[in-house]
């Protein structure tokens, strides 16, 4: 039998020297379905808590996912469904600050994409470019790194909750500042009452709409 070695890996092994391979279900009835039983299992997992995190705001977590393997492996699988439902291609994914490291990465993999991360202002080294967007206390910011999306290069932006829709907004224009084409953006829940949607300039894709809106209309 040949020997392991780095120049000739073990067969039952990948060659880690190898370029990831883009992945993409086929479309098909059966993955619709697949689709349709894996949102209403990650819907069940979301916890609401009242009041948080001020009085009046009713929170929805989507943490219950990640402490679970099998719902954390639907999740991956929900959204590699979702983005070939469409017929995304992203080359590069860029998940925003913090939740969209959560599950960012582990998609662009999936995907065969490169992972692309943005950032509150001061937080990442060397060249960046810079974006404000509004929330309910001022103004915050966002940063991205200058070259770590190629010219051209197709972007998918990725965030757990789309609600006024102000931070993805600028993560956008960051996209379009360094050069990348946005296909749009994804989302696990859309609080769909705040119309965050409406101030974004590409298409807007959602596995969840907030359980809130969802048992008003049953």
């Amino acid at each position: 039998m040949q020997d392991s070695t780095s120049s000739h890996p073990p067969p039952n092994r990948p060659d880690a020297t190898e370029a990831p391979q883009r992945r993409f279900p086929t479309t098909s009835s059966t993955g619709s379905s697949e689709l349709a039983d894996l949102e209403v299992r990650l819907h069940r997992s979301l916890r609401q808590y009242p009041d948080f995190p001020s009085p009046g705001i009713l929170f929805e977590d989507i943490l219950p996912i990640f402490a679970d393997a099998l719902l954390h492996q639907s999740l991956l699988r929900a959204l590699e469904l979702r983005v070939d439902q469409e017929s995304l291609r992203p080359e590069i994914v860029v998940g925003l600050e913090a939740r969209g490291f959560l599950f960012g990465p582990s998609l662009a993999l999936r995907l065969g994409a490169g992972f692309v991360p943005v950032r509150k202002q001061g937080k990442l080294p060397g060249p960046t470019e810079t974006a404000a967007f509004e929330k309910e206390y001022g103004k915050d910011y966002f940063q991205i790194q200058k070259g770590g999306i190629k010219p051209g290069q197709k972007v998918l932006i990725v965030d757990d909750i789309i609600a006024t829709g102000g931070s993805a907004a600028a993560a956008g224009s960051l996209v379009k500042k360094i050069g990348g084409h946005l296909l749009g953006y994804l989302f696990i829940l859309e609080l769909d009452f705040l119309k965050g949607k409406e101030k974004l300039d590409a298409p807007v894709h959602t596995l969840l709409s907030s359980q809130e809106e969802s048992a008003s209309k049953s």
